[in-house]
């Protein structure tokens, strides 16, 4: 139970990807989940199951990261519900490929306010309840595509991806004084519906190939790097990339 009775509020948490795994991970080792997503139905139905799979304490929340008052009202209802959160896993992602010779405003826009602002403004909204407290942990989800860069169409993404990196050793930086812990995590290929709606199939299997471990990395594979890092276990790593990739980029 290596985050037992810790509060944690996960974004896009509802979907079949990286998100669910880590709130079901954290739930499972013993954290009260804040299972937030776009589909309002839909997280409420991933917290019901967490909370009988666990017996642990859930809430499920529409959320869009992009509107600052949804992610306000998030944090409000967390610590109305629990009266604190320790973790918050910043999850939330899009990706729309297209050469940047083609793309236009609303693509560049879109991939960043999600990726990047959302993260932004997620951390923002946790910070002030963390610095109260005095201690917290935040992860955020980045990729392989931040460190090297992404396939043809993907430079909107590789940049909120490296992004998030740069803005991870900046708040870290700015609250280590506070014993606030902020790193991220750089997946590599992890197959997913999301993946399979905008990468050919053809495209996907030579991505796996290239991994030099052989094999797709799994949410599982994330949830598990990302629960030591918010764990207590984790008492001085801090604005740190923890890259899960197969070695696809190795540093």
């Amino acid at each position: 139970m290596r985050v037992k009775d810790k509060v944690a509020i996960v974004t896009a948490a509802a979907g079949a990807g990286i998100g669910q795994a880590v709130a079901r991970t954290l739930a499972s080792e013993g954290a009260n989940v804040v299972v937030t997503d776009a589909h309002p139905k839909r997280c409420v139905e991933v917290a019901d199951d967490i909370r009988k799979t666990t017996g642990k304490e859930t809430l499920g929340l529409q959320l869009d990261v992009t509107n600052h008052q949804q992610v306000d009202e998030v944090v409000k209802q967390t610590i109305a519900k629990f009266g604190r959160v320790d973790i918050l896993v910043n999850n939330a992602g899009i990706n729309k490929l297209s050469p940047v010779w083609e793309m236009d405003d609303e693509t560049w826009d879109l991939v960043l306010n999600i990726n990047l602002k959302g993260t932004f403004m997620c951390t923002r909204a946790v910070l002030p309840a963390m610095i109260k407290q005095r201690s917290g942990r935040i992860v955020s989800v980045s990729s392989v595509a931040g460190l090297a860069p992404e396939s043809e169409g993907g430079s909107h993404y590789s940049a909120a991806k490296a992004g998030i990196l740069g803005f991870t050793r900046g708040v870290a930086n700015e609250v280590a004084k506070y014993n606030i812990l902020v790193n991220a995590v750089a997946p590599g290929f992890v197959p997913n519906p999301f993946l399979a709606r905008i990468y050919p199939a053809d495209a996907l299997r030579k991505l796996e190939e290239s991994v030099p471990l052989k094999r797709a990395q799994t949410p599982q594979d994330i949830a598990t790097a990302t629960l030591w890092l918010v764990s207590d276990e984790n008492q001085s790593v801090t604005g740190q990339c923890l890259c899960v990739s197969g070695g696809m980029f190795m540093h």
